[in-house]
């Protein structure tokens, strides 16, 4: 059943955050605070933001839902649909590629036995090939939350990085802490 806005609830923590990024602004530009409250939101609700929860973030910032949604779907670092407990976001741009980034995709898409854009069956991973992320020279790297892999030239490195990974428990939002 899908939500309603209505039925869009978040934490007292989360909105006690919302609260404190749109008093950074001025009264009637509180669509300033819409790039952190999208990262809070997609912490609290799943690694994602339905459009449900977009619109809730229309109503708490008095703006229409197409505000919102058109900075959501601008951005890649937010996710429209569920996603793994670790977004594995593989660089594939030029440097990366000349250093591996197509090999590494294919390796993980082998590994994980997923497409580009899909989960695993665990719910463990989501494959998400994303544009530059600004390490050109220890590339084939990936991104998963803020931290970076590099230099995931081997199998041996990919299959070390994907243990490590399963082995790690999901960590709390920084704001929630």
């Amino acid at each position: 059943m899908a939500e309603t806005i209505n039925e869009v609830k978040f934490s007292d923590a989360a909105m006690a955050e919302i609260q404190r990024y749109i008093s950074h602004y001025p009264v009637g530009r509180q669509k300033s605070a819409l790039l952190p409250i999208l990262h809070i939101a997609q912490a609290e609700f799943g690694g994602w933001v339905s459009p449900e929860v977009m619109d809730k973030i229309a109503e708490i910032l008095n703006i229409q839902p197409i505000e919102v949604y058109e900075v959501a779907t601008f951005y890649t670092m937010f996710n429209l649909k569920p996603v793994g407990k670790h977004v594995l976001e593989v660089c594939r741009t030029g440097p990366c590629c000349l250093r591996g980034a197509d090999e590494l995709i294919n390796t993980l898409k082998r590994k994980l036995n997923i497409e580009e854009g899909e989960t695993t069956a665990d719910g463990m991973f989501t494959l998400k090939p994303v544009e530059c992320l600004a390490s050109c020279g220890t590339g084939p790297m990936l991104q998963v939350r803020e931290l970076y892999y590099e230099n995931l030239d081997s199998e041996e490195r990919v299959d070390e990085f994907l243990e490590m990974m399963r082995q790690k428990e999901h960590e709390t939002p920084t704001w929630a802490k």
